[in-house]
């Protein structure tokens, strides 16, 4: 049985995974709304692909742009079917070295621009009874590092909600996926890394954030194997909660879930001995 084609609506299109997942979706027969803060950079789509791609301008901040791109998209091709969630950047800095408009700008992009797409597809979906959220996350989404808290923090939170979501909408028929790439060689390391505004030499944040940026090119990891993993998963029948992607991305999990388990093992007589005793309970009955 052919795979049924689909209507994905990417945000964050113009470089990085975004654009290399619009470009693998239109090879596939897929129709793409692929959006970008400057639709120019996606003049090659539009022009290789002008019956199945729509180039629309996105601003996540803006709830106007995430309402008239909606609705220029279903407009154009009738419906979504797929919601990527994919547009962020990261920012460095120990807690106290970044602005705190730069920390609101990065929680403003990264989380609540999540949450307002994410808002105003769901009615869609919910009247077709179908659909598929794709939430690109990060593996510090799972486990947060030193001189990147912030940028972790949105991802643990687009996580959380991503939980609470899938188990929200799986009786209609609505799907959910969180991507957690380790390093792949895109932009993010560089272009798309923002400096913290002060520098704090307790931190040795410096030296962790140039490591960062030495690390821009080097990655371990293939996008466009990335990003066939994540298609496939977007067309199988029972796609996962959690998609993982990179050995590094797998490695630091691992040692996450390891180094929780040995906490709450050894926290485990102290969690349990906090509870209410039988007589205490009786006598409060009384």
């Amino acid at each position: 049985m052919a795979e049924e084609k689909k209507v994905w609506f990417i945000t964050g299109s113009s470089t990085g995974f975004g654009k290399e997942m619009a470009k693998q979706a239109l090879e596939r027969g897929h129709k793409v709304a692929a959006t970008a803060r400057d639709v120019s950079t996606l003049s090659d789509l539009s022009e290789q692909y002008p019956e199945s791609v729509k180039a629309i301008t996105l601003d996540v901040t803006k709830q106007s742009d995430i309402e008239n791109s909606i609705k220029t998209a279903i407009e154009a091709f009738g419906g979504i079917d797929v919601l990527v969630n994919n547009a962020g950047y990261g920012l460095g800095g120990g807690i106290e070295e970044p602005s705190i408009e730069q920390i609101r700008a990065q929680y403003e992009t990264n989380l609540f621009g999540v949450i307002n797409m994410m808002r105003e597809v769901l009615p869609h979906f919910r009247d077709r009874k179908s659909g598929h959220v794709l939430n690109v996350s990060s593996v510090v989404g799972l486990v947060s590092w030193p001189s990147i808290g912030y940028y972790s923090s949105t991802k643990f939170a687009m996580e959380a909600l991503s939980e609470a979501l899938a188990g929200e909408v799986e009786h209609l028929g609505i799907k959910v996926t969180i991507v957690e790439p380790g390093g792949f060689r895109t932009d993010f390391a560089g272009r798309s890394f923002v400096q913290p505004a002060n520098r704090i030499e307790d931190y040795l944040s410096s030296e962790r954030i140039d490591n960062i940026g030495e690390f821009d090119g080097a990655q371990p990891g293939d996008p466009v194997k990335a990003i066939k993993a994540i298609i496939d998963v977007v067309e199988s029948e029972n796609p996962p909660l959690r998609l993982p992607l990179g050995e590094d991305a797998v490695t630091a999990i691992d040692e996450k879930l390891e180094a929780v388990r040995k906490n709450v093992d050894e926290m485990r007589d102290v969690a349990i001995n906090t509870k209410v005793e039988e007589d205490q309970a009786e006598s409060a009955g009384n």
